[in-house]
């Protein structure tokens, strides 16, 4: 059978030998199996996979400390340090958060990013990271890394990729070889890694599908779920695996994604298949909806999610964790975020503005420069344009943060709330 230890958040298998026999012959008698899937005939059968006799103690310790509405304070204790969350986390595709130095996200107070699995795998690839003992070694960052499963990109190459049950072949989009990508070598790539959470191998769907098509998908994410797991555990990763609630935008297969993964278990439960072409008000009904379905002990991690208006919109509804490449992306294209709303700094007016971006923003490009010189630069396609929009935007996105920390902290989330809306509807002096 299994337990929960007291100490951390981990699902482990039983340390009795008999315990793990009686645990095999449950599983080999009982499919989990929600409400809504007996309606359907969905069954995700856990049985198919069995639960290997390893002893695994997973680094993960998540503290709730407060609640203010919807919104939760809390603290990741992760193998690279703690986390304070609600958090956003950078992203670094190819271990690189793009313009940005690791002391640069030191500065703008960074406390955990985002590698890619997908992408270093294929570049530089598993022998040279593993060379240097692991990604955090060979990008010389310090503090957590979590890393995704490399799915969302596998699947975003449509028809160069041919998916089975047993996994994903797909064309490289750098040498045109034939790969094979699955859970297990999913989670075998994030061994090597060593990143401090490890994502699920799960099928990612279009923004908008039908019921059979979503539950189709849903089910077998299901089945990857249990085979990360496992492998997960045989490969005795150290680290904490997130399992990812897939389902589109059906409730009800939402629900039975999430009472299959915490059957299984995981130390965190992660939002999949949202931010992916579905229109914003869906987005954010869906989030409503999975508020008070959403196990309140674990964290819970929103993917690739979003604007400024969408991670508060996320924290007010119970969410603990963000990526997103919007605020690198956008500062390089320059699209600047404010607390008085969006800055193109590009448009004309701005190419003899004196004032800084922001005044009351502390980051080193609004202390050190005006708008005037940023719009040069980027008129003139200065590389230091780039990186400096990207240390505005990625400090806003940290400060923002801070922000709704403090005011959960204070129990005035809905307060602070209002007031960010009302700064941001403003606009930019």
């Amino acid at each position: 059978m299994s337990r929960w230890c007291s100490n951390q958040l981990s699902y482990v298998p039983a340390i009795k030998a008999a315990d793990i026999t009686n645990r095999r012959r449950q599983m080999q008698a009982i499919c989990v199996q929600s409400s809504h899937a007996s309606r359907t005939r969905g069954v995700y059968c856990a049985a198919k996979f069995p639960i290997p006799a390893i002893i695994i103690k997973h680094m993960l310790k998540f503290t709730l400390h407060k609640t203010s509405g919807g919104a939760r304070r809390g603290t990741l204790e992760l193998n690279h340090g703690k986390v304070e969350t609600p958090v956003f986390q950078p992203v670094g595709t190819y271990g690189s958060v793009k313009a940005m130095s690791p002391h640069e996200l030191h500065d703008i107070k960074a406390q955990i990013i985002l590698g890619n699995t997908f992408h270093l795998w294929l570049r530089p690839g598993l022998d040279i990271i593993e060379k240097f003992g692991g990604l955090h070694q060979f990008i010389g960052w310090d503090k957590p890394i979590l890393t995704d499963s490399g799915g969302f990109q596998v699947f975003s190459l449509g028809a160069l990729n041919k998916i089975t049950e047993e996994g994903v072949t797909f064309q490289s989009p750098v040498n045109g070889d034939k790969l094979f990508l699955s859970p297990e070598k999913s989670m075998e790539i994030q061994k090597v890694l060593n990143s401090d959470i490890v994502m699920i191998f799960d099928e990612c769907t279009p923004g908008q599908v039908d019921h059979a098509t979503a539950a189709k998908s849903m089910r077998m994410s299901l089945r990857w779920a249990e085979r990360s797991r496992r492998a997960f555990d045989e490969l005795k990763n150290p680290n904490a695996l997130f399992g990812i609630v897939q389902g589109n935008l059906y409730k009800d297969l939402r629900q039975e994604s999430l009472d299959g993964l915490m059957q299984i278990g995981f130390d965190g439960i992660a939002i999949g298949g949202l931010s992916v072409g579905e229109p914003k008000p869906e987005m954010y009904r869906m989030l409503t909806e999975l508020k008070d379905m959403l196990p309140a002990e674990k964290p819970h991690y929103l993917m690739g999610v979003g604007t400024p208006e969408d991670l508060v919109h996320g924290v007010a509804n119970g969410i603990d964790m963000f990526d997103c490449v919007m605020p690198t992306r956008n500062a390089r294209n320059g699209w600047l975020f404010t607390q008085w709303g969006d800055l193109k700094i590009k448009n004309a007016r701005y190419k003899d503005d004196k004032k800084p971006l922001d005044e009351q923003c502390e980051c080193y490009a609004c202390r050190h420069f005006s708008r005037a010189y940023l719009h040069h630069l980027h008129r003139t396609g200065e590389i230091l344009g780039a990186r400096l929009n990207t240390i505005h935007n990625l400090h806003y996105y940290q400060v923002l943060m801070q922000e709704m920390r403090d005011a959960i902290d204070a129990d005035q989330f809905e307060d602070w709330k209002a007031g960010f809306q009302e700064r941001r509807a403003r606009g930019v002096n």
